[in-house]
């Protein structure tokens, strides 16, 4: 979530409106604040069609890709919902005042997904997660962020061993599914390598998302980041079932929209 002042934005809402409200207002966030909602695709785990009654009612703009607005529009027979559905299309879009998005495409599945770059008041953010792999854009447009967000989504012998029918698993490890803990890994160091040779500050927070409860473990991911002494303390690990507390990045753009919540939903 990014907020500023009595306004807040929302990446993804997978999890329900209900669940979503008790975690905000644990961080003393009324959901009623909520004024955009960004997706990065439509998988069921990252869109919940249960948001649709609250997302009418409050009037929430959504923002989904050019390319699918139209399935998106079609997953609720009410117009009103059709017409609060904002495209983008590569171009950078403004979901908050004072807030700008610049997306990223990812080959995620079929239909593919996006990731984001969030500006504002001074701070830069990456959020990417459903990437299938890493390319080369991504790692520009990752350098000199100051809270870097991606996902680390399996181990692969985990996973393997895991006892998932072998269609899924090669649908999660085939190049456009799910990064690994070690692709993970690879690509936050080219982003701070990218980001020393360009003389630019590295990150304030690297979070790690969409970890899987199966074929995944905290601490394999603590133990490989934490080989890379630029990464140690800087590492926050994104949670399925709670929300992770306010990440405040060190170029502080003051009490309005200077926080930051992660969690994959």
């Amino acid at each position: 979530m990014v907020r500023r002042g009595d306004a807040a934005m929302l990446i993804d809402c997978g999890i329900g409106p209900r669940t979503a409200a008790m975690r905000l207002r644990r961080l003393q966030i009324q959901p009623a604040s909520i004024a955009a909602i960004c997706l990065t695709h439509l998988d069921h785990d990252h869109f919940n069609a249960r948001w649709i009654g609250q997302i009418v009612k409050r009037r929430i703009a959504v923002w989904c890709c050019r390319k699918r607005a139209e399935e998106l529009a079609a997953r609720s027979d009410d117009p009103a919902f059709a017409e609060l559905i904002q495209p983008f299309d590569g171009r950078p879009f403004s979901p908050l005042l004072g807030v700008r998005c610049h997306s990223i495409r990812l080959p995620h599945d079929l239909a593919g997904s996006h990731g984001f770059v969030v500006e504002g008041f001074g701070v830069r953010i990456g959020w990417a997660t459903d990437l299938g792999r890493v390319e080369e854009e991504l790692i520009g447009r990752f350098t000199g962020l100051n809270i870097l967000a991606i996902e680390s989504n399996y181990d692969p012998e985990l996973q393997r061993s895991s006892g998932r029918p072998v269609f899924l698993q090669q649908r999660i490890m085939g190049g456009a599914g799910h990064l690994s803990n070690h692709q993970a890994f690879a690509a936050v160091r080219a982003i701070l390598d990218r980001c020393q040779r360009a003389g630019a500050a590295l990150p304030d927070h690297i979070v790690l998302l969409h970890r899987s409860r199966q074929c995944n473990c905290p601490n394999l991911l603590r133990r490989m980041f934490q080989r890379d002494s630029r990464i140690g303390k800087r590492l926050v690990l994104a949670e399925q079932d709670r929300p992770t507390p306010w990440l405040c990045a060190r170029l502080d753009f003051g009490r309005i929209g200077q926080q930051l919540e992660l969690q994959w939903s």
